[in-house]
C-alpha cells in the first residue's frame, strides 16, 4: 500500500522547476528596478515634474 506522501521514483515525472540561475536573474532585475525607482525619488527635479503632471490632471 502506497502512502500519500511517498517520494516519486526517478521513472515518474516530477514537476518542472526553474533553474536557479533564472530565479537569481529575476530577483536581480527586480532589485535593480526598485533601486532605479528609488534613485529617481532622490532627484528633486523629477519629483517636481511628477507633482506638476499629477496636478495638471485635476
Amino acid at each position: 500500500m502506497r502512502t500519500p506522501h511517498a517520494t516519486p521514483s526517478p521513472a515518474q515525472p516530477t514537476q518542472a522547476r526553474r533553474p536557479g540561475g533564472l530565479r537569481w536573474l529575476g530577483w536581480t532585475v527586480a532589485a535593480l528596478a526598485c533601486l532605479a525607482v528609488f534613485g529617481l525619488y532622490t532627484a528633486s527635479d523629477f519629483m517636481v515634474m511628477v507633482a506638476d503632471q499629477l496636478w495638471s490632471c485635476f
